[in-house]
């Protein structure tokens, strides 16, 4: 409850002002109706309805982060609650016939929350079609591949050779380009000094979910061995690799991921190659892409 109100207290806040504010204009301006003359059914309809619509808005707040889909579903479920709470006021107030504002208070939220509410559930659709393409990438992996890496959800070295044959005969039966983009984390030793090895092990897993969901649905990738990932791209030139491997890098460079012990910053960099198969192997291409990626390293140290 503390972590609802503190996350959408303005909402709820709001919401109860509203509310309140209706209710004193409507005694203000009108007289409570004696008991005989309340309608109970469209008590219970009306009523009924609204507290529905106020528990709907209590599990979207409870059970969604806070942004800007969830304000959209909020806002719309708040409108339409001020409009039904308005309409059951009236069976409990009796206000002069020449009172005309009431109609407005109690049908402009109506279609004002429709709206919100569409336009929450269209961005809510297109939040869950980009779930759903990042879950049906993690089951393709873990259904596919057989030969994991004991620390991350990924395959090993061994997948790798095996995938990178077959799939080296298919892109020469194709006629299509294939690339290798090989990413290296930078100094994860001190890390692991400084942090723990528990600490670097959460980065390793971190990264790969990271490099994972940042490639194509068609792209496999495997880790090495220690803090180094290989990603297989089929029908894919050099340069697109390249671009592909500098979009990793950046994604690395930008991960805001904090130690478990002190929630600090950890900052991770790290190097990256791109080479396409020529009449490569499997062992003569990674043994390029090694060296490539060997050669990259000092300029990185030298820029830095």
């Amino acid at each position: 409850m503390k972590a609802l109100l503190k996350l959408h207290g303005l909402t709820l806040a709001g919401l109860l002002l509203a509310a309140n504010a209706g209710l004193l204009l409507y005694l203000g301006a009108g007289e409570i109706k004696s008991w005989a003359e309340i309608n109970w059914m469209d008590v219970a309809g009306e009523g009924g309805t609204c507290l529905i619509l106020c528990g709907w808005l209590i599990m979207l707040l409870s059970g969604r982060p806070a942004g800007w889909v969830t304000r959209l579903l909020s806002l719309g479920l708040c409108c339409i609650a001020f409009s039904m709470w308005m309409d059951s006021l009236d069976e409990f107030i009796r206000l002069p016939q020449e009172t005309v504002w009431d109609n407005w208070l109690e049908t402009a939220p109506m279609p004002l929350g429709m709206l919100l509410l569409t336009l929450g559930m269209y961005h809510l659709q297109q939040e869950q079609r980009a779930i759903s393409a990042q879950m049906r990438k993690r089951e393709h992996l873990q259904r596919d591949h057989r030969l994991f890496d004991k620390l991350t959800p990924l395959s090993g070295a061994q997948y790798l050779r095996q995938h990178l044959q077959q799939a080296l005969q298919q892109a020469r039966a194709e006629h299509q380009p294939l690339s290798l983009v090989a990413i290296d984390l930078d100094d994860f030793s001190l890390l692991n000094q400084r942090y723990g090895q528990a600490e670097g092990d959460q980065v390793l897993q971190v990264v790969a979910q990271l490099l994972l969901f940042n490639l194509r649905q068609q792209d496999m990738l495997c880790r090495l061995a220690g803090d180094r990932f290989v990603a297989v791209l089929p029908n894919t030139g050099e340069q697109q690799a390249l671009s592909i491997a500098a979009e990793l890098r950046q994604s690395i460079a930008s991960l805001a991921h904090r130690s478990q012990r002190h929630g600090e910053r950890l900052q991770l960099r790290a190097t990256v190659a791109a080479v396409m198969a020529l009449d490569d192997d499997e062992e003569q291409l990674l043994k390029r892409l090694n060296l490539t990626l060997a050669r990259a390293k000092p300029r990185l140290a030298h820029s830095a």
